[in-house]
């Protein structure tokens, strides 16, 4: 009978944990798809924000509040930005203040736990997720993207209501399941038997418990709601102290969110690892001024709620599980806000100590572009800048490769070995970023993406192959002036100007196609057009004076290393125009 009792306790242990752990999923979920269907939506805005509105310092805070309140997720705005200091789209100036407000918008996480007691969440999670399932079924693109979000949201409020729940309160497990609550609480008792040590105990739970989830939101979640069911005391007895070990917990928790940022910076280059590092520096820097003034600090937050309102707080004025809750939500908010305000002054100083901290050959070599992600959100549609910013290097490579080879072909008295090899260094680096480019937007297809995202992506894969092309083609001049070179060919002013003719054009074009990757309008793809048909009557031409001139009884030999590099050219334009053609339809397509 003893062993048939055992069994049955560890069997509703089971059940019970795995009810916590389904409650905890359906949060996850629900902020996962909500994030993607916000992204899918207001993507290309946030995208637009982050590299454009962190000018300031107090733009780039309210730049990553906004964000994180928006997708619900401090870890993705993080990796968000590591991967824009990854491909330069940031600097550490500017990244360093969009952390700091990623940290205060995922602070709205507390704030919606706290709520969930205050009114029934079936009341507003399933009518929502009424409202999301007929967008998402019946809708195209960015209609179906709002209902993506908005059954994401109602699953986020659901997960949390099932959360709240299915944790036991440890009263009543005291009656139902004696030995399990006496053992939590013997854990909890020796946990909270050190004084001051407590402190630092409950914040390395928070710290395990963040790395465990690998989301700041749903670990406050589970401490605000092991806090209300009574797992660090009672409520009744002693709430200033239970609020405490909750506030030790968050504390930890702003620790064990940095690691995600960390991870990802892994493999990338010196500034990212930068930016993941100000991360972490910053919030360490946090949590030692707040250990520092713990006691003051949290007796005034648990002040504070004495002066919310009436409607939020219950009839029981002793210790109420509002004000557990709300002191929690008000003492993250606070913590950060005052954190922010004390270190936006000096992120200099934190950029100058990362700085040292990471040093320029830990970048591992070349710069890789690598897709960074989070494992609970997925960025793929904010990554795209990535990509973007990677094919305009490519453009600006090309061009400035264009340029070198003019310059071999203008200088045939002087020694040129080395400019040639600098130029066949360019070619390889061109061949390793279309290797690069691609791989990581077929990465980038493989995640929820918009239907306009996806075109983006197939018109990023034909840009970067033109480019590619092209540069192939320049290089081939380089060995084919070379040769001339070599081989004494010397070609008459005649032949030399109509080749700094065609170049001259064909140079235009490059630079109109590498600005139009940036944006384009109808007089640059008209303008692109006519400078094509003008190399295309060039090469013509050109040929035409050649064939001519052999027939004359001109060196065969010369005018065919001609023939070949204006050819050479007419194709580099066309490979431009095919750019320039594939930037355009994306542009009106998006």
């Amino acid at each position: 009978m003893h062993m048939t009792f055992a069994t049955i306790s560890v069997w509703s242990t089971a059940i019970a944990l795995l009810q916590v752990l389904g409650s905890l999923g359906i949060f996850l979920y629900g902020m996962k798809i909500m994030s993607e269907g916000v992204q899918k939506v207001a993507g290309n805005r946030m995208r637009a924000a982050l590299s454009g509105m962190t000018s300031t310092r107090t733009r780039g805070v309210l730049t990553g509040f906004f964000t994180t309140t928006l997708v619900q997720s401090s870890s993705a705005t993080t990796v968000l930005v590591v991967s824009f200091a990854n491909a330069g789209l940031l600097s550490l100036m500017q990244a360093i203040p969009v952390i700091m407000g990623a940290n205060l918008g995922t602070t709205t996480t507390a704030w919606i736990v706290a709520l969930i007691g205050k009114f029934s969440v079936s009341k507003i999670a399933l009518p929502v997720i009424g409202i999301g399932l007929p967008l998402f079924f019946a809708g195209k693109d960015k209609v179906k993207s709002r209902g993506e979000a908005l059954i994401g949201f109602g699953l986020v409020f659901l997960g949390l209501g099932l959360l709240k729940d299915s944790v036991p309160d440890l009263k009543m497990m005291l009656e139902t399941d004696p030995g399990t609550a006496q053992q939590i609480e013997s854990i909890i008792a020796f946990l909270g038997g050190h004084g001051f040590g407590s402190v630092f105990l409950f914040m390395l739970a928070g710290i395990v418990l963040t790395l465990l989830v690998q989301s700041s939101s749903a670990a406050m979640a589970i401490t605000i709601t092991c806090a209300l069911n009574g797992w660090f005391g009672d409520i009744t007895v002693d709430p200033l102290r239970v609020f405490q070990y909750s506030a030790a917990i968050v504390l930890g928790e702003n620790i064990g969110t940095t690691v995600t940022a960390w991870l990802a910076s892994a493999g990338a280059n010196a500034n990212a690892k930068r930016a993941a590092r100000a991360h972490f520096t910053f919030n360490v820097i946090g949590v030692i001024w707040c250990l520092v003034l713990f006691y003051p600090f949290t007796s005034l937050v648990w002040g504070l709620t004495d002066h919310l309102p009436q409607w939020l707080r219950s009839a029981n004025k002793v210790a109420s599980q509002s004000e557990i809750a709300f002191a929690t939500a008000i003492f993250h908010s606070t913590f950060n806000f005052v954190n922010i305000l004390a270190l936006v002054w000096f992120v200099p100083q934190i950029e100058r100590f990362v700085t040292v901290w990471v040093k320029e050959k830990e970048a591992g070599g070349k710069t890789k572009l690598r897709y960074m992600g989070s494992s609970l959100v997925d960025i793929g549609e904010l990554s795209l800048a990535e990509a973007d910013i990677a094919a305009k290097k490519m453009a600006d490579l090309t061009y400035e490769m264009f340029d070198g080879m003019l310059d071999v072909f203008g200088k045939p008295g002087e020694d040129l070995s080395a400019r040639v090899a600098e130029l066949k260094n360019m070619e390889d680096i061109c061949d390793e970023m279309l290797h690069d480019i691609t791989s990581y937007l077929i990465q980038c297809s493989t995640h929820e993406i918009g239907s306009g995202n996806a075109s983006h992506i197939t018109s990023l894969l034909r840009v970067v192959a033109e480019l590619e092309e092209a540069t192939d083609r320049i290089y081939r001049m380089v060995k084919v002036v070379q040769r001339k070179y070599e081989k004494s060919r010397d070609f008459t002013e005649i032949q030399h100007d109509a080749l700094i003719e065609c170049g001259t054009q064909v140079r235009l074009l490059i630079n109109v196609a590498r600005n139009s990757l940036v944006g384009i309008d109808g007089t640059t793809h008209s303008q692109a057009q006519d400078i094509e048909n003008r190399v295309d009557r060039l090469r013509k031409s050109n040929n035409k004076a050649a064939a001519k001139r052999m027939q004359e009884g001109a060196t065969v030999q010369t005018e065919m290393i001609f023939i070949d590099l204006n050819n050479h050219l007419e194709a580099v334009a066309n490979h431009m125009i095919n750019v320039i053609e594939t930037a355009s339809k994306d542009a009106l397509s998006r």
